[in-house]
């Protein structure tokens, strides 16, 4: 059986004409025979797709020629079969729901930490100007349930628009740390820490590429359990396999 090659990726940037660029995507992803989800908005493009390697990367080629994609960065996986039923291409208001339409990502974005330097600073117990560090997960519980970063603030949230207010709770016990927001491919962290620094929280950082950019480059180290993925898989274990049934 052929390996099926799986990608997720996101950017943060101005879309003018969002249903003229989705129209397009989608064309080329039936052209291809690749399935997942494509999301456009005037604030940026967000895609899980699965399909063939040769004709995903045609794809993303594509995609990147494109300059506002020049530097998409892609997490890839493989699966022995494609974990999604079809293609999905749709225009929304954000290309992942929050609700604080005040944020700009496109236009700034908070500091990121990537994933060598944040498994350094937690096996050191603290970041490089000593602070100690938090990792704050900004996923759902049904995700951080399969696995998350060992110590993480999880919050008993179901949707993302809930951050905000559960995350207000711990602001006294945040002060004075170096804050690490993360999600699973970095849409979600990005977003929260731009709202966190906007709200007066300190010393926030994003994980960059998110979880599955930290199993990428470092593996499962400081992390338990399994990454939740939103197609067939259910999740990833720190190789990037499909998790064991």
């Amino acid at each position: 059986m052929s390996t099926v090659l799986n990608v997720a990726a996101y950017r943060f940037v101005a879309i003018s004409d969002p249903q003229a660029l989705c129209d397009t995507l989608r064309a080329r992803a039936e052209a291809r025979a690749l399935k997942g989800t494509v999301l456009g908005a005037t604030e940026g493009i967000n895609l899980f797709l699965a399909g063939p390697a040769a004709d995903l990367r045609a794809f993303l080629d594509e995609l990147q020629a494109d300059e506002r994609f020049a530097n998409l960065t892609l997490k890839f996986s493989e699966s022995d079969a494609v974990p999604f039923g079809r293609l999905k291409v749709r225009v929304r208001s954000e290309i992942i729901t929050f609700r604080k339409f005040d944020l700009e990502p496109g236009k700034e974005r908070a500091p990121v930490v990537s994933p060598q330097t944040l498994e350094h600073w937690l096996q050191q117990g603290h970041d490089a100007a000593g602070r100690p560090v938090v990792l704050v997960d900004t996923r759902n519980d049904v995700e951080f349930a399969q696995g998350t970063f060992s110590g993480a603030l999880t919050l008993p949230i179901t949707r993302f628009t809930q951050l905000p207010e559960a995350l207000e709770a711990h602001r006294a016990a945040l002060a004075g740390k170096t804050v690490v927001t993360f999600c699973t491919g970095g849409i979600r962290c990005e977003k929260a820490a731009l709202w966190m620094q906007n709200a007066g929280y300190e010393n926030v950082v994003q994980l960059d590429g998110g979880i599955l950019g930290y199993f990428e480059h470092v593996g499962g180290a400081h992390y338990d359990g399994d990454c939740f993925v939103f197609d067939a898989r259910r999740g990833l274990d720190p190789a990037l396999r499909p998790s064991a049934p």
